[in-house]
Protein backbone atom coordinates (compact mmCIF):
# COMPACT_ATOMS: atom_id res chain seq x y z
CA UNK A 1 0.00 0.00 0.00
CA UNK A 2 1.35 3.48 -0.80
CA UNK A 3 -0.37 7.00 -1.18
CA UNK A 4 0.08 9.40 -3.46
CA UNK A 5 1.01 13.33 -2.39
CA UNK A 6 -0.42 15.80 -4.40
CA UNK A 7 1.21 19.33 -4.94
CA UNK A 8 -0.08 22.12 -3.47
CA UNK A 9 -1.04 23.65 -6.73
CA UNK A 10 -2.45 20.30 -8.13
CA UNK A 11 -6.64 21.10 -9.29
CA UNK A 12 -8.93 18.91 -9.00
CA UNK A 13 -8.89 17.54 -12.27
CA UNK A 14 -5.34 16.18 -11.58
CA UNK A 15 -6.55 14.76 -8.74
CA UNK A 16 -8.88 13.09 -10.39
CA UNK A 17 -6.66 11.62 -12.88
CA UNK A 18 -4.78 9.99 -9.80
CA UNK A 19 -8.10 8.77 -8.44
CA UNK A 20 -9.10 7.26 -11.96
CA UNK A 21 -5.36 5.33 -12.60
CA UNK A 22 -6.06 3.85 -9.00
CA UNK A 23 -9.03 1.79 -9.51
CA UNK A 24 -8.10 1.07 -13.22
CA UNK A 25 -5.21 -0.80 -12.06
CA UNK A 26 -7.23 -2.25 -9.46
CA UNK A 27 -7.01 -0.54 -6.11
CA UNK A 28 -9.07 1.33 -4.13
CA UNK A 29 -8.62 4.86 -3.35
CA UNK A 30 -9.06 6.78 -0.28
CA UNK A 31 -8.73 10.70 -0.62
CA UNK A 32 -7.49 12.49 2.08
CA UNK A 33 -7.59 16.29 2.30
CA UNK A 34 -5.16 18.15 4.59
CA UNK A 35 -4.89 22.45 4.86
CA UNK A 36 -2.46 22.55 2.24
CA UNK A 37 -1.66 19.09 0.25
CA UNK A 38 -4.42 16.42 -0.50
CA UNK A 39 -2.90 12.84 -0.66
CA UNK A 40 -4.70 9.65 -2.19
CA UNK A 41 -4.34 6.47 -0.71
CA UNK A 42 -3.70 3.07 -2.96
CA UNK A 43 -5.49 0.30 -1.05
CA UNK A 44 -6.23 -3.06 -1.94
CA UNK A 45 -3.89 -6.56 -1.84
CA UNK A 46 -0.17 -6.25 -0.90
CA UNK A 47 0.97 -7.08 -4.40
CA UNK A 48 3.63 -4.68 -5.49
CA UNK A 49 3.16 -1.49 -8.02
CA UNK A 50 5.52 0.79 -9.46
CA UNK A 51 5.72 4.14 -8.00
CA UNK A 52 6.70 5.82 -11.75
CA UNK A 53 3.06 5.09 -13.04
CA UNK A 54 1.94 8.29 -10.37
CA UNK A 55 4.88 9.82 -10.38
CA UNK A 56 4.68 10.46 -14.15
CA UNK A 57 0.85 11.84 -13.56
CA UNK A 58 0.52 15.41 -13.59
CA UNK A 59 -0.26 17.11 -10.36
CA UNK A 60 2.00 14.44 -8.47
CA UNK A 61 5.00 15.52 -5.94
CA UNK A 62 5.32 12.42 -4.19
CA UNK A 63 4.50 8.42 -3.71
CA UNK A 64 5.48 7.17 -0.23
CA UNK A 65 4.75 3.44 0.54
CA UNK A 66 2.84 2.95 3.97
CA UNK A 67 5.40 0.64 6.11
CA UNK A 68 3.64 -0.07 9.22
CA UNK A 69 0.96 -3.50 8.95
CA UNK A 70 -1.08 -0.75 10.22
CA UNK A 71 -2.19 1.11 6.87
CA UNK A 72 -5.60 3.36 7.29
CA UNK A 73 -4.53 4.19 10.80
CA UNK A 74 -0.73 5.40 10.30
CA UNK A 75 0.56 8.40 10.22
CA UNK A 76 2.19 7.92 7.42
CA UNK A 77 -1.32 7.44 5.54
CA UNK A 78 -2.89 10.46 7.38
CA UNK A 79 -0.43 12.97 8.89
CA UNK A 80 -3.18 15.28 10.33
CA UNK A 81 -5.11 14.32 13.44
CA UNK A 82 -8.54 12.60 12.99
CA UNK A 83 -11.41 14.60 14.67
CA UNK A 84 -14.05 12.75 15.98
CA UNK A 85 -17.48 14.95 16.15
CA UNK A 86 -20.40 14.43 18.26
CA UNK A 87 -22.99 16.93 18.89
CA UNK A 88 -21.11 20.10 19.52
CA UNK A 89 -17.99 18.00 21.00
CA UNK A 90 -15.03 17.31 19.36
CA UNK A 91 -12.76 14.72 20.66
CA UNK A 92 -9.07 14.27 19.09
CA UNK A 93 -6.44 17.23 17.75
CA UNK A 94 -5.70 20.00 19.27
CA UNK A 95 -9.74 20.24 20.97
CA UNK A 96 -10.26 20.24 24.55
CA UNK A 97 -9.86 16.66 26.49
CA UNK A 98 -13.29 14.67 26.72
CA UNK A 99 -14.40 13.12 29.56
CA UNK A 100 -17.27 10.17 29.64
CA UNK A 101 -18.29 9.03 32.92
CA UNK A 102 -20.93 7.25 34.11
CA UNK A 103 -21.85 3.98 35.68
CA UNK A 104 -20.33 0.62 34.87
CA UNK A 105 -23.80 -0.63 34.46
CA UNK A 106 -26.98 0.44 33.78
CA UNK A 107 -29.40 -0.92 36.77
CA UNK A 108 -32.45 1.20 36.98
CA UNK A 109 -33.72 4.32 35.54
CA UNK A 110 -33.03 6.46 38.96
CA UNK A 111 -29.47 5.15 39.16
CA UNK A 112 -28.63 6.03 35.67
CA UNK A 113 -30.54 9.43 35.68
CA UNK A 114 -29.00 10.68 39.26
CA UNK A 115 -25.34 9.62 38.16
CA UNK A 116 -25.91 11.49 34.50
CA UNK A 117 -26.88 14.24 36.08
CA UNK A 118 -24.12 14.34 38.67
CA UNK A 119 -21.61 13.84 36.18
CA UNK A 120 -23.24 16.63 33.36
CA UNK A 121 -23.34 18.97 36.14
CA UNK A 122 -19.67 18.54 36.88
CA UNK A 123 -18.27 19.07 33.35
CA UNK A 124 -18.39 15.72 31.63
CA UNK A 125 -19.47 15.47 27.73
CA UNK A 126 -20.59 11.82 27.64
CA UNK A 127 -22.43 9.58 29.32
CA UNK A 128 -21.10 6.14 30.00
CA UNK A 129 -22.56 2.92 30.87
CA UNK A 130 -22.91 -0.72 30.12
CA UNK A 131 -26.81 -2.03 28.93
CA UNK A 132 -24.98 -5.45 27.65
CA UNK A 133 -22.02 -6.37 30.39
CA UNK A 134 -19.72 -9.28 29.12
CA UNK A 135 -18.55 -10.28 32.60
CA UNK A 136 -15.66 -12.64 33.63
CA UNK A 137 -18.26 -15.13 36.11
CA UNK A 138 -21.34 -16.30 33.89
CA UNK A 139 -23.23 -15.46 37.16
CA UNK A 140 -22.46 -11.97 37.84
CA UNK A 141 -24.61 -9.09 36.22
CA UNK A 142 -25.19 -9.29 32.93
CA UNK A 143 -26.94 -5.91 32.09
CA UNK A 144 -30.67 -5.09 31.56
CA UNK A 145 -29.98 -5.16 27.45
CA UNK A 146 -32.48 -3.09 25.49
CA UNK A 147 -34.59 -1.69 28.64
CA UNK A 148 -31.13 -0.15 29.64
CA UNK A 149 -30.14 1.02 26.19
CA UNK A 150 -34.29 3.20 26.63
CA UNK A 151 -32.92 4.24 30.34
CA UNK A 152 -29.61 5.50 28.84
CA UNK A 153 -31.48 7.68 26.05
CA UNK A 154 -34.03 8.70 28.55
CA UNK A 155 -31.17 10.03 31.07
CA UNK A 156 -29.02 11.09 27.48
CA UNK A 157 -32.87 13.32 26.78
CA UNK A 158 -32.82 14.77 30.41
CA UNK A 159 -29.24 16.01 31.01
CA UNK A 160 -27.80 16.58 26.81
CA UNK A 161 -25.38 14.28 27.42
CA UNK A 162 -23.90 12.03 24.76
CA UNK A 163 -24.01 8.16 24.85
CA UNK A 164 -21.08 5.17 24.92
CA UNK A 165 -22.48 1.99 25.47
CA UNK A 166 -20.66 -1.34 24.21
CA UNK A 167 -21.76 -3.81 21.68
CA UNK A 168 -20.69 -7.28 21.94
CA UNK A 169 -21.79 -8.86 18.73
CA UNK A 170 -22.16 -8.39 14.90
CA UNK A 171 -26.05 -9.37 15.68
CA UNK A 172 -26.79 -6.50 18.58
CA UNK A 173 -25.13 -3.38 16.05
CA UNK A 174 -27.68 -2.27 14.58
CA UNK A 175 -29.95 -2.33 18.01
CA UNK A 176 -27.27 -0.56 19.96
CA UNK A 177 -26.25 2.03 17.27
CA UNK A 178 -29.87 2.96 17.36
CA UNK A 179 -29.62 4.71 20.99
CA UNK A 180 -25.80 5.28 21.35
CA UNK A 181 -23.71 8.21 19.66
CA UNK A 182 -20.65 5.78 20.30
CA UNK A 183 -20.32 2.31 20.15
CA UNK A 184 -17.69 0.60 22.34
CA UNK A 185 -15.97 -2.59 21.64
CA UNK A 186 -14.55 -3.76 24.58
CA UNK A 187 -11.41 -5.45 26.23
CA UNK A 188 -12.33 -8.92 25.61
CA UNK A 189 -13.83 -7.80 22.11
CA UNK A 190 -10.87 -6.10 20.64
CA UNK A 191 -10.12 -8.83 18.22
CA UNK A 192 -13.82 -10.51 17.36
CA UNK A 193 -13.60 -8.84 13.75
CA UNK A 194 -16.59 -10.14 12.83
CA UNK A 195 -17.91 -7.43 15.21
CA UNK A 196 -15.38 -4.88 14.40
CA UNK A 197 -16.18 -5.34 10.89
CA UNK A 198 -19.89 -4.90 11.72
CA UNK A 199 -19.18 -1.79 13.78
CA UNK A 200 -17.16 -0.96 10.42
CA UNK A 201 -19.97 -1.16 8.48
CA UNK A 202 -21.84 2.09 10.07
CA UNK A 203 -20.85 5.47 10.38
CA UNK A 204 -21.16 5.44 14.51
CA UNK A 205 -17.89 6.73 16.16
CA UNK A 206 -16.58 3.48 17.55
CA UNK A 207 -14.79 3.54 21.05
CA UNK A 208 -11.91 0.49 20.42
CA UNK A 209 -10.68 -0.60 23.82
CA UNK A 210 -7.26 -2.50 23.90
CA UNK A 211 -7.07 -6.27 24.78
CA UNK A 212 -6.41 -7.31 28.20
CA UNK A 213 -3.28 -9.11 26.76
CA UNK A 214 -2.94 -7.34 23.34
CA UNK A 215 0.51 -5.01 22.09
CA UNK A 216 -0.04 -1.73 20.72
CA UNK A 217 0.47 -2.93 17.05
CA UNK A 218 -2.30 -5.66 18.37
CA UNK A 219 -4.86 -2.56 19.01
CA UNK A 220 -4.11 -0.53 15.57
CA UNK A 221 -4.50 -4.10 13.76
CA UNK A 222 -7.75 -4.08 15.23
CA UNK A 223 -8.59 -0.39 14.37
CA UNK A 224 -7.61 -1.15 10.88
CA UNK A 225 -10.67 -3.34 10.73
CA UNK A 226 -12.83 -0.91 11.48
CA UNK A 227 -11.29 1.34 8.86
CA UNK A 228 -10.92 -0.87 6.24
CA UNK A 229 -14.73 -1.24 6.08
CA UNK A 230 -15.25 2.07 5.58
CA UNK A 231 -15.92 4.07 9.26
CA UNK A 232 -13.34 6.43 9.75
CA UNK A 233 -14.47 7.38 13.02
CA UNK A 234 -12.64 5.60 15.32
CA UNK A 235 -11.45 5.92 18.85
CA UNK A 236 -8.74 4.29 20.91
CA UNK A 237 -8.63 3.15 24.56
CA UNK A 238 -6.02 2.51 26.41
CA UNK A 239 -7.75 0.77 29.89
CA UNK A 240 -4.34 -1.02 31.33
CA UNK A 241 -2.78 -4.83 30.02
CA UNK A 242 -2.21 -7.71 32.37
CA UNK A 243 0.57 -8.68 33.86
CA UNK A 244 2.48 -10.02 37.39
CA UNK A 245 1.69 -6.40 39.43
CA UNK A 246 -0.93 -7.72 42.18
CA UNK A 247 -1.69 -3.83 43.53
CA UNK A 248 -3.73 -3.11 40.25
CA UNK A 249 -6.28 -4.49 38.49
CA UNK A 250 -4.55 -4.21 35.38
CA UNK A 251 -1.60 -1.99 34.61
CA UNK A 252 -1.75 1.29 32.88
CA UNK A 253 0.67 1.69 29.99
CA UNK A 254 0.98 5.21 30.07
CA UNK A 255 3.39 5.86 27.40
CA UNK A 256 1.06 3.74 25.10
CA UNK A 257 -0.56 7.60 25.24
CA UNK A 258 2.54 9.31 23.02
CA UNK A 259 3.17 6.24 21.38
CA UNK A 260 -0.11 5.63 19.55
CA UNK A 261 -0.02 9.42 19.08
CA UNK A 262 3.14 9.12 17.36
CA UNK A 263 2.38 6.06 14.91
CA UNK A 264 -1.33 6.86 14.59
CA UNK A 265 -4.01 9.78 13.67
CA UNK A 266 -6.44 8.37 15.52
CA UNK A 267 -8.21 10.10 19.04
CA UNK A 268 -6.37 8.27 22.47
CA UNK A 269 -8.45 8.07 24.89
CA UNK A 270 -7.60 6.60 28.87
CA UNK A 271 -9.85 4.35 31.30
CA UNK A 272 -8.15 5.03 34.78
CA UNK A 273 -11.10 2.75 36.42
CA UNK A 274 -10.37 -0.42 34.53
CA UNK A 275 -7.19 0.24 34.79
CA UNK A 276 -6.31 0.42 38.31
CA UNK A 277 -9.39 -0.85 40.07
CA UNK A 278 -9.41 1.32 42.91
CA UNK A 279 -11.41 4.24 43.55
CA UNK A 280 -8.60 6.18 45.14
CA UNK A 281 -6.25 5.78 42.21
CA UNK A 282 -8.60 7.18 39.85
CA UNK A 283 -7.61 10.70 40.05
CA UNK A 284 -3.89 10.77 39.42
CA UNK A 285 -4.00 8.19 36.89
CA UNK A 286 -6.35 10.32 35.34
CA UNK A 287 -3.90 13.48 35.90
CA UNK A 288 -0.95 11.59 34.58
CA UNK A 289 -3.09 10.59 31.51
CA UNK A 290 -4.15 14.13 30.51
CA UNK A 291 -0.46 15.12 30.98
CA UNK A 292 0.67 12.14 28.63
CA UNK A 293 -1.50 13.72 25.58
CA UNK A 294 -4.79 11.72 26.09
CA UNK A 295 -7.76 13.03 24.16
CA UNK A 296 -10.24 12.65 27.20
CA UNK A 297 -11.18 9.73 30.00
CA UNK A 298 -13.67 7.63 30.60
CA UNK A 299 -14.48 7.38 34.33
CA UNK A 300 -17.00 5.02 36.47
CA UNK A 301 -19.49 7.13 38.23
CA UNK A 302 -22.01 5.84 40.41
CA UNK A 303 -24.44 7.17 42.74
CA UNK A 304 -24.01 4.67 45.67
CA UNK A 305 -21.06 2.68 44.79
CA UNK A 306 -21.08 0.40 47.70
CA UNK A 307 -24.36 -1.06 46.31
CA UNK A 308 -23.20 -1.51 42.37
CA UNK A 309 -23.71 -4.73 40.89
CA UNK A 310 -20.68 -4.42 38.98
CA UNK A 311 -17.59 -2.21 39.44
CA UNK A 312 -18.35 -0.50 42.46
CA UNK A 313 -14.76 -0.57 44.38
CA UNK A 314 -13.38 1.45 41.17
CA UNK A 315 -16.18 4.04 40.90
CA UNK A 316 -16.25 7.30 42.44
CA UNK A 317 -19.00 9.03 44.23
CA UNK A 318 -20.07 12.06 43.11
CA UNK A 319 -18.58 14.65 45.00
CA UNK A 320 -15.47 12.90 44.33
CA UNK A 321 -15.83 12.59 40.72
CA UNK A 322 -16.78 17.05 41.02
CA UNK A 323 -13.25 17.58 43.30
CA UNK A 324 -11.60 15.32 40.06
CA UNK A 325 -13.06 17.51 37.24
CA UNK A 326 -11.47 20.85 39.42
CA UNK A 327 -7.81 19.21 39.21
CA UNK A 328 -8.57 17.92 35.82
CA UNK A 329 -8.69 21.37 34.38
CA UNK A 330 -5.75 22.63 35.87
CA UNK A 331 -3.82 19.55 34.49
CA UNK A 332 -5.27 20.39 30.76
CA UNK A 333 -4.39 24.16 31.15
CA UNK A 334 -0.85 23.22 31.67
CA UNK A 335 -0.25 21.11 28.85
CA UNK A 336 -2.61 23.94 26.49
CA UNK A 337 -5.52 22.32 26.51
CA UNK A 338 -9.07 22.74 28.16
CA UNK A 339 -11.76 20.50 29.43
Amino acid sequence: MMIVVMKSSANAKEVGVVIKKVRELGFEPHLSRGEKKSIVGVLGSEKHLDPEIFLVLPGVENVVPILQPFKQASREFKSESTVVVLDGTRIGGDNDVVIMAGPCAVESAEQTLAAAEAVAAAGAKVLRGGAFKPRTSPYSFQGLGEEGLKILKMASEKTGLAIVTEVMSPQTVDLVAAYADIMQVGARNMQNYPLLEAVGRTTKPILLKRGLMSTIEELLMAAEYILAKGNPNVILCERGIRSFEKYTRNTLDISAVPIIKKLSHLPVIVDPSHATGQRDLVAPVSKSAIAAGADGLIIEVHPEPEKALSDGAQSLHPEEFVELMAGLGQIAEAVGRGL
